[in-house]
């Protein structure tokens, strides 16, 4: 009897936006770990905060929002009838994910801008690597000549764990930079302050940084490093693919 598949193999180069914001600010063995997760991905269910993050962004473009749509949301998830145990861990860590924003929301600092739905997102390919983008808000505003600025948002949380900065400031880049690339057919012009990262735990905004121009150039220039060495990745022990 064949063992059962564990892992399942990416053979292209592959990575989120997320992941690699993490890369940027790691360690050469985290980064050979966060390689290893994105070349082999594990079959295991793996919990996730897809309804949270769309709660909190909804929450965050509705104007004079109340914190008690939060703390519903979050009950709601609390008593949803589960089919599995998994599914109740996964319930049940959405709703702490909303308790603790909407006990931080008040910290966020938005820009003045129109806020707007994420829409799809669509992959772009940086230095021989598809890297999806992970956005859940997008900002539109008029300047004073009626020059149209953009930007986007992404929503980052850990439990009982502060984004770090240098993350935060490496994904705002990224944003920042991939809007330039999406968008660049349009009238509209990405702006480095329409560029933030949320830490949805910490309630903190982190805008794109003054270098994030240099910034995308290094994260391109580590794409074609990680291209370069994904065949010779190896898999975690004991993976079955």
């Amino acid at each position: 009897m064949s063992d059962k598949q564990t892992h399942r193999l990416v053979k292209n180069p592959q990575i989120s936006a997320r992941h690699l914001a993490d890369y940027m600010a790691a360690t050469d063995i985290r980064k050979r770990s966060i390689l290893v997760g994105c070349k082999y991905q594990t079959l295991a269910r793996v919990v996730q905060h897809n309804e949270a993050k769309q709660i909190v962004s909804k929450f965050l473009r509705t104007e004079n929002p109340e914190i008690g749509s939060l703390s519903e949301a979050a009950e709601k998830l609390r008593t949803r009838l589960a089919d599995s145990t998994f599914d109740r861990d996964l319930y049940d860590h959405n709703a702490d994910y909303i308790d603790r924003f909407a006990k931080v929301s008040h910290l966020v600092s938005l820009p003045e801008a129109e806020l707007l739905p994420p829409g799809k997102g669509q992959p772009i390919t940086l230095g021989d690597v598809k890297v999806t983008p992970d956005l859940q808000l997008r900002f539109r505003r008029l300047t004073k000549t009626n020059k149209v600025k953009i930007g986007a948002a992404t929503l980052r949380y850990a439990k009982g764990t502060s984004l770090k900065p240098e993350v935060a400031e490496w994904q705002s880049a990224f944003l920042l930079g991939y809007l330039n690339l999406v968008e660049a057919d349009t009238d509209a012009e990405p702006e480095r302050k329409l560029c933030l990262t949320i830490d949805a735990y910490a309630g903190v905004a982190y805008p794109a940084p003054t270098d994030s121009v240099t910034r995308f150039k290094n994260m391109e220039a580590a794409c074609f490093a990680i291209a370069e060495r994904w065949d010779n990745i190896k898999p975690p022990p004991k993976a079955v693919f």
